[in-house]
């Protein structure tokens, strides 16, 4: 078995439920699969002494879930004020509506056809309820409409799928695309490297207590895939089915069809950089 200290970022052992940070704590959904890895993580955020909390990502359409989080924060003596959501894609988005109506609070995202109350979010908005700081980063590129969440308190920033806690991310072609990705990654360098982010809670798996571990991995991973897949090209292999039959030949089968959205996004990069021919 691999030492989890020797893997990217450092993933945290033990149950991915549970508190993560002073302010942070997980509710992972029951929806593990191949793609969501352990299932969802739903994110709990509050000011130690505060009696209201930000939940971020309520994730699919489960009652049970849904009510499991809102009991989490009651027994620790909160009210959910607001939900965030990090991307629309259905594991993350799809019971805020019916978490609003459990909660009564509104759900801000960049999306507008996700929100529910007057409120969007953009680039360098400040949350701040109950006492919480929240910053909204941009991280396009797994989906257009992604982004993250730095904690300062904690040092923290809340990744969706930008940052996985196990694996790497799809970037899901068209609507996610690599150049975006590519900047969001380097944006989410800086924040480890000038403002002293140490921790990933991400949208699936464990938490990473090595930010800029796990980014620095992420960058070199993407580096490495696009030039297999230049090489895969040069080599003959034309479409994104055929790339992927060459590059992804040792990972599961069941994964080549996300494998391919992101060959897809690679082949578009290569192309608008005059890498290989159109």
């Amino acid at each position: 078995m691999t030492d989890a200290a020797a893997l990217p970022g450092q993933p945290r052992g033990g149950v991915i439920s549970g508190p993560a940070t002073a302010r942070a704590q997980c509710v992972l959904a029951p929806n593990p699969s191949p793609m969501t890895l352990d299932g969802t993580n739903t994110w709990i955020v509050a000011e130690p002494d505060s009696d209201l909390a930000v939940v971020i990502d309520p994730g699919p359409l489960d009652e049970a879930h849904l009510r499991t989080v809102i009991d989490t924060a009651e027994r620790a003596g909160r009210r959910i004020a607001l939900t965030l959501l990090t991307h629309g894609h259905p594991d993350h988005s799809d019971g805020a509506a019916r978490f609003a109506e459990l909660t009564g609070s509104s759900v801000r995202a960049l999306d507008p056809a996700l929100r529910l109350g007057d409120e969007g979010l953009d680039a360098g908005d400040v949350i701040t309820t109950g006492g919480l700081e929240l910053r909204v980063v941009p991280t396009p590129g797994h989906t257009a409409d992604s982004l993250s969440f730095h904690l300062p308190a904690d040092r923290a920033v809340l990744t969706g799928d930008t940052i996985l806690g196990r694996g790497t991310t799809v970037v899901a072609h068209p609507d996610g695309r690599l150049g975006d990705y590519l900047d969001s990654l380097r944006r989410l360098r800086s924040l480890t490297v000038d403002d002293g982010v140490a921790t990933v809670l991400p949208g699936h798996g464990p938490v990473l207590n090595d930010a800029q571990g796990a980014v620095e991995f992420y960058l070199a991973h993407r580096a490495h895939r696009l030039a297999q897949v230049e090489t895969a090209v040069e080599a003959g292999h034309r479409t994104p089915a055929e790339v992927v039959a060459s590059v992804y030949a040792d990972v599961d089968r069941s994964l080549w069809p996300a494998a391919e959205l992101s060959v897809r996004a690679q082949l578009d990069y290569l192309g608008e950089h005059g890498l290989i021919e159109g």
